[in-house]
């Protein structure tokens, strides 16, 4: 087998959650690209379907469907509607989840725990559920979006909902790869640093800077280039990767 046919995803089946907008999106038209089929998964079902066209446009096989993922009868009842149109999933990218800066001192315990239902439970139940067909068929790849807030705290923003739950995704991530290795399922997450999604590009010039200044290459990354990474954990070239966690920051967290 060639190198570049080792990425390749042909015939297999793609979940994205938010993939609707942002790295989601590009993630969700990257394996598509690859020649994977994609059902995306958004809340507002729109931009899903938008996504969906797009990557009918590459040839492939893709559905909307509209789904919270901090909601276990909502996660569980998407995933039997893939499986039915499918027949079986392959990659799982949890890719959906919030942001919200807020004092700790002023953050309310509704803050907290929305943080905490999205960002990490809803990573949770999404694994769950696809993990449950994974171990049926013996095969899959699992790629958690987590944040390079999992390893240091950012700054000005205060986020310690944010930074605490994409801490948990890390070593979510890291049981479930040695739980499931036996099955043949690999779990890795992503952990981006900033990169100039639409909600990145409501925010204060003088913030973008700042955050641009802390990172060793002084930029903030394009959105795409977060698309080799994911194709390479969904496919066998990164078939001996499991429970990684991998940086894609520019440097950031380097100094």
């Amino acid at each position: 087998m060639d190198v570049l046919s080792l990425f390749r995803l042909d015939g297999e089946k793609a979940l994205v959650t938010g993939g609707g907008r942002g790295l989601g999106k590009e993630m969700a038209i990257a394996l598509a690209e690859a020649g994977a089929d994609v059902a995306v998964v958004q809340r507002r079902l729109e931009e899903g379907e938008e996504t969906a066209a797009e990557i009918k446009k590459l040839g492939r096989q893709a559905i909307a469907l509209r789904g919270d993922v901090s909601k276990e009868e909502d996660v569980q009842k998407t995933v039997k509607a893939i499986m039915e149109k499918f027949g079986k999933i392959d990659t799982l990218v949890c890719n959906a989840g919030i942001a919200q800066w807020a004092p700790a001192e002023d953050m309310t315990l509704e803050e907290w725990q929305k943080m905490i239902d999205i960002d990490l439970t809803g990573v949770f139940l999404c694994c769950k559920w696809v993990g449950r067909e994974m171990i049926k068929q013996k095969k899959g790849s699992i790629i958690n979006i987590s944040s390079m807030s999992g390893y240091i705290v950012n700054i000005p923003q205060k986020q310690c909902h944010y930074n605490a739950a994409k801490a948990g995704v890390h070593h979510l991530t890291k049981s479930l790869a040695v739980e499931w290795a036996p099955y043949n399922i690999r779990v890795n997450a992503i952990c981006p640093g900033y990169m100039m999604t639409p909600l990145l590009t409501l925010a204060d010039k003088k913030i973008l800077d700042e955050w641009a200044s802390y990172t060793a290459m002084k930029r903030i990354a394009d959105p795409s280039e977060i698309k080799g990474l994911c194709v390479f954990l969904a496919s066998k070239a990164s078939s001996y990767i499991t429970g990684a966690s991998i940086l894609i920051d520019g440097g950031y967290t380097l100094p």
